[in-house]
C-alpha cells in the first residue's frame, strides 16, 4: 500500500502539465464535498495533500519566476474545480430570473468560479514563496492559502462563500472551535492540518513522516475535546432546556410561505398575499397551542411583498389587526424614499422593518448588497452591455450608509442581518459586550432544491458560534431556524415546506475569544504559520 502511495506521488511529479491541470481541478472539484450539504470533511485528508505533491513538483532550480507562476497555476486549476463543483447552483437563479437572464448563465456557473480561482492562485503563489523540501512546507501552504481566503473575504466587497472553516459548520464538536479563531482562523488551521498525510509518503524518516499527521490528529482532538466541554454543561450535542438560560418571556414564530420564486416575479395580488401570510402565522401547532395568541415575536422572510408596504395603508391595517397587543411582527421589506438625483427620483432599499398594533415602529435597511443581484456594479457601463441586476427596482437598491442594531421589545440587542450579510462576520457590529440576538431574513428560494441554502445556513450557524449569541433564521423556502449560542438547533423547517415554527429565545453569551479578539485571532493564526513557514524555508 506504501509503494502505491509513492508510486502515485511519483507519477504526479512527473506528470504533463494538462495531466497536472487535470489532477488539480479533479482534486478541487472533490474537496467541494467538504461543504454542505455533503459535509464529509475527511476527504479533505486526500485532496490536501494531493496539492502539495503538486506544488513539490513546480520546484525546478534557479527560476523562482517560473515556478511561482506554475504554483499560482496549480492553485487557480485546484480553486476553479472548487468553486465549479461547490457553487454550480447559482445557475438556478439565471432560470428563475426570467429568459432575459438565461443567456448570462455562464457568467455565474462558469465565469465566477474562474474569477474565484484567481484568490486561490494567489494563495499558492504565496505558498510556492516559502516552498522547499522540509515537512515545514504544509504551513506554508496554510499560510498562502489562510491569506488568499482573508482576501477574498473582503476584496471587490468579498464573497467568503465555502471558505474552509465552513467544513465544520455541520459538526457540533469541531465547530466550536470558532468560538476561539472564528472562521477565517480555524479554516488556515484546517488547511495544515488535512495537509500534513501528504509527509506521510514524502518524508525520510518515521520522524518526518508522522510528527505533523499525527499532531494534526492531534489537533483535531483537542478541537472536539474542547467542543465537548464547551456543550456538556448545557446538553452536550443535544440540548438540555433546563439547563440551557432562555430569555425570559419570548416565543418566537417563524412563518416560512415557500413561495417559488417564480412566482415572487409575476404579478401577485397583494390582498391575497397578506391573507395567506396572516392564515399561515395564526396556524396552530401542537395540542395546547392557540395560534398567534402565544406567540410574542413573529418573524416574516425578506422581502415577502409584491408592494412597498409602509405605502400600503390597508396592508399595514390588515397586519396590526391581526398582531395581539403583547405581538410584534419582524419582517422583511422594500423601502423607497423620493430622491431627486437617483434613477425615477427614487431610492429603494431592502429593509428590515418592525411593527406592533401602531405600525412601523423600526427598520433597518440592508448595508452589504448583492452585487448583480442586487445592484448592478459600473452600472453605467455595464447597462450599456445590456446587463442588470436581478431584482426589479428601477436603479437596483441603494445600501445604507451603515450599519446599526434594532431596538425591539422584549429582545435583547438585535443584530439584523438580511439575506448574504450573514456571511460577513466583521460586518456585524458586535463588538459591545453582553448578549444579544442575530435575526437573519432571506429569501433562497432563487436557487431552489439545490446545496445553495444548505451552505448558506451554515454560515448563519457559524455566526452563533463565532459570536456566542442565537440566531433566528426566517427564509422564504427554507431554511428557516432557531440556532442557540453553541450553533445547536432549537427548532427548523425544512427546505421546500410551508408552514411556522414556535421557539424560545435560548439567551446569549456574555462573550467569547473570537468576539473579544476579532481581527487579533486571526493575525495571531497568520503570524504563527509564517513563523513556521519561515523556519521551514530555512531548514530547506
Amino acid at each position: 500500500m506504501f509503494s502505491l502511495a509513492q508510486q502515485w506521488v511519483h507519477g504526479i511529479l512527473l506528470a504533463g502539465e494538462w495531466q497536472k491541470r487535470l489532477i488539480a481541478v479533479s482534486a478541487g472539484a472533490v474537496s467541494a464535498g467538504a461543504m454542505a450539504p455533503i459535509n464529509f470533511f475527511p476527504v479533505l485528508f486526500a485532496t490536501f495533500p494531493v496539492l502539495v505533491w503538486l506544488l513539490d513538483s513546480t520546484g525546478g532550480r534557479g527560476d523562482t519566476r517560473r515556478n511561482l507562476v506554475a504554483a499560482a497555476g496549480i492553485g487557480w486549476w485546484f480553486g476553479f474545480g472548487f468553486f465549479l463543483a461547490g457553487l454550480w447552483w447559482l445557475g438556478v437563479a439565471f432560470v428563475v430570473g426570467g429568459e432575459k437572464f438565461i443567456w448570462l448563465m455562464p457568467l455565474g456557473v462558469v465565469a465566477l468560479p474562474a474569477a474565484l480561482a484567481l484568490f486561490f492562485a494567489l494563495g499558492l503563489g504565496v505558498a510556492r514563496l516559502f516552498w522547499g523540501s522540509s515537512t515545514w512546507r504544509i504551513f506554508a501552504l496554510a499560510l498562502g492559502l489562510g491569506f488568499s481566503e482573508w482576501l477574498r473575504s473582503w476584496l471587490f466587497t468579498g464573497f467568503p462563500w465555502n471558505g474552509f472553516g465552513q467544513v465544520f459548520a455541520n459538526h457540533l464538536l469541531l465547530v466550536q472551535g470558532a468560538s476561539l479563531l472564528g472562521a477565517e482562523g480555524l479554516g488556515a488551521l484546517a488547511v495544515a492540518v488535512f495537509a500534513a498525510p501528504a509527509l506521510i509518503v514524502t518524508g525520510t524518516t518515521s520522524l518526518q513522516r508522522w510528527f505533523f499527521p499525527g499532531l494534526g490528529v492531534v489537533l483535531l482532538l483537542a478541537l472536539a475535546l474542547f467542543g465537548y466541554l464547551r456543550l456538556l454543561p448545557t446538553g452536550g450535542t443535544r440540548i438540555d432546556f433546563d439547563a440551557l438560560p432562555m430569555v425570559p418571556g419570548v416565543r418566537l414564530r417563524i412563518m416560512q410561505p415557500n413561495v417559488p420564486q417564480d412566482e415572487k416575479n409575476a404579478p401577485r395580488d397583494g390582498r391575497a398575499v397578506i391573507a395567506d401570510y396572516l392564515t399561515l402565522s395564526d396556524r396552530v401547532k401542537g395540542a395546547h397551542a392557540s395560534g398567534i395568541a402565544d406567540v410574542t415575536h413573529l418573524i416574516w422572510p425578506e422581502a415577502p411583498f409584491p408592494f412597498i408596504l409602509e405605502r400600503n395603508a390597508e396592508a399595514i391595517r390588515s397586519i396590526t389587526g391581526f398582531l395581539p397587543p403583547t405581538t410584534q411582527l419582524i419582517t422583511g421589506a422594500v423601502r423607497v424614499e423620493q430622491d431627486p438625483a437617483a434613477p425615477d427620483g427614487r431610492r429603494f432599499y431592502n429593509s428590515m422593518q418592525v411593527l406592533d398594533r401602531s405600525g412601523i415602529v423600526g427598520t433597518y435597511d440592508k448595508v452589504h448588497l448583492v452585487p448583480f443581484g442586487e445592484y448592478l456594479p459600473f452600472g453605467a457601463w455595464l447597462s450599456r452591455l445590456g446587463l442588470e441586476q436581478f431584482v426589479r427596482v428601477i436603479g437596483g437598491f441603494s445600501a445604507s450608509p451603515s450599519r446599526r442594531e434594532l431596538a425591539i421589545a422584549g429582545l435583547p440587542p438585535v443584530t439584523p442581518m438580511i439575506c448574504f450579510e450573514a456571511i460577513f462576520p466583521a460586518e456585524l457590529g458586535a463588538e459591545e459586550a453582553g448578549p444579544r440576538v442575530f435575526v437573519n431574513v432571506t429569501n433562497d428560494a432563487w436557487f431552489g432544491a439545490t446545496f445553495g441554502p444548505y451552505q448558506h445556513l451554515a454560515q448563519a450557524r457559524l455566526r452563533a458560534v463565532e459570536f456566542g449569541q442565537p440566531v433566528i433564521r426566517a427564509a422564504n423556502s427554507g431554511v428557516s431556524a432557531v440556532f442557540d449560542p453553541f450553533g445547536r438547533v432549537v427548532a427548523s423547517l425544512p427546505l421546500g415546506v410551508k408552514d411556522v415554527i414556535d421557539a424560545p429565545l435560548p439567551a446569549g453569551l456574555a462573550s467569547t475569544l473570537y468576539r473579544q479578539s476579532r481581527w487579533y485571532s486571526f493575525a495571531t493564526v497568520m503570524f504563527f504559520f509564517a513563523v513556521l513557514a519561515a523556519l521551514g524555508r530555512i531548514r530547506s
